[in-house]
C-alpha cells in the first residue's frame, strides 16, 4: 500500500514539475526583448538561491553541502549546461523549435542509467521509447530543416548533458541520501556561479527593466527553479532515473499546448500527432514503472 502511494506522489510531483517548466519556456519567450539569455540563465538562479536559502534558514533545516564532487556534477551537467547550451543553440541561429532536440534527453538518461545504475530497460520500456521517439521526431520535423548544424549540435548536447545530470542525481539519493531541499539549493549557487562567467564570455544585450522583466524573472526564478527544481528532485529520489527521465517529455508537450494557447503559435497536424505518440510512450513507460515498483 505505501508503495502505491509514493507512486502516486511522484506521479502528483512530475506533474506540477512539468506545469512549472512547460510554462517556463513560455516566459523565456516572452523575456526575449528585455535580457539577454545568459543574464536570464544566472539571475533565475541567483534569485532562486536566495529564495531557498532563507526558507531553509527559516526552517532551520541543514546548510551543509552534500558530497560535493557528485554535487558539483549535477550542477556542471543538469543544472548549468542543459539551459546555457540550450540558450546558445538558438543564439547561433538554429530555428526556434530546435530546442526540442533537447528533449531527446530521456533517451539519454536510460543510456547512461543502464550501466552507471543497473536500470536495464524492459520491452515495455524499449516500447515506450520508440512511441515517445516517433512522437518526438514529428514535432521537430527535420524535414522541415533544423537551422543551423551547430545549434542543432548545442542542442542535443544539452539534451546529454541532462541526462548524464538526472543520472548523477539518482546515485546521490542512492548513495547519500541528501535532504531534497538543501540539493535543490545547492544547484542553485553553483548554477549561478557557472553561468556567471558565460555571462562574461558572450556578448548580450543590455538588460531593459520593466515590470515584464521583474514578474517573468520571478516565475523563472521562484517558481520555474527554485519550486521546480525541489519538485524535480524529489520525483528523482521516488522513482527510477529512467522513469523520471521520460516523464520529463511532457514539458515539450506541454510548451506545443501553452504557446498555442498563450502565444498563437498554433500546432501543426505533425506537431499534434507528435504530442499525441509522446503521451502514448509516457502511459507505456510510467505503467511498466508502476508494476517494477509494485513487485516484492
Amino acid at each position: 500500500m505505501e508503495t502505491k502511494q509514493n507512486d502516486h506522489i511522484a506521479l502528483l510531483l512530475m506533474g506540477l514539475t512539468v506545469a512549472m517548466w512547460g510554462f517556463s519556456w513560455i516566459a523565456m519567450k516572452s523575456l526575449v526583448p528585455y535580457i539577454g539569455p545568459f543574464d536570464l540563465v544566472m539571475w533565475r538562479y541567483a534569485l532562486a538561491f536566495v529564495a531557498l536559502l532563507v526558507v531553509l534558514l527559516v526552517t532551520r533545516q541543514p546548510l551543509k553541502c552534500p558530497p560535493f564532487m557528485l554535487t558539483l556534477g549535477i550542477a556542471v551537467f543538469q543544472t548549468t549546461a542543459f539551459q546555457c547550451l540550450c540558450q546558445l543553440a538558438l543564439v547561433t541561429g538554429g530555428a526556434g523549435h530546435v530546442v526540442m532536440l533537447a528533449y531527446t534527453m530521456p533517451f539519454w538518461v536510460a543510456l547512461f542509467a543502464w550501466p552507471l545504475l543497473g536500470e536495464r530497460p524492459t520491452r515495455r520500456h524499449v516500447l515506450g521509447f520508440i512511441c515517445a521517439g516517433v512522437g518526438l521526431i514529428a514535432i521537430i520535423a527535420p524535414w522541415q530543416g533544423l537551422g543551423s548544424l551547430t545549434g542543432s549540435l548545442l542542442a542535443l548536447l544539452g539534451g546529454v548533458s541532462w541526462g548524464l545530470g538526472a543520472v548523477l542525481s539518482k546515485i546521490m539519493f542512492q548513495r547519500h541520501a541528501p535532504k531534497v531541499l538543501t540539493l535543490t539549493m545547492w544547484q542553485m549557487a553553483l548554477g549561478t556561479l557557472l553561468t556567471f562567467p558565460v555571462t562574461l564570455i558572450f556578448p548580450q544585450q543590455e538588460m531593459i527593466l520593466s515590470p515584464e522583466l521583474f514578474w517573468g524573472l520571478a516565475y523563472t526564478a521562484i517558481g520555474a527553479s527554485a519550486l521546480g527544481w525541489w519538485l524535480w528532485m524529489s520525483v528523482v529520489r521516488r522513482v527510477s532515473a529512467t522513469v523520471a527521465g521520460m516523464s520529463s517529455l511532457g514539458v515539450p508537450v506541454l510548451t506545443v499546448l501553452l504557446a498555442w494557447l498563450f502565444l498563437s503559435e498554433q500546432p501543426s497536424t505533425a506537431e499534434l500527432f507528435g504530442v499525441a505518440f509522446i503521451m502514448m510512450g509516457l502511459v507505456i513507460v510510467n505503467l511498466e514503472g508502476s508494476r517494477g515498483s509494485a513487485r516484492p
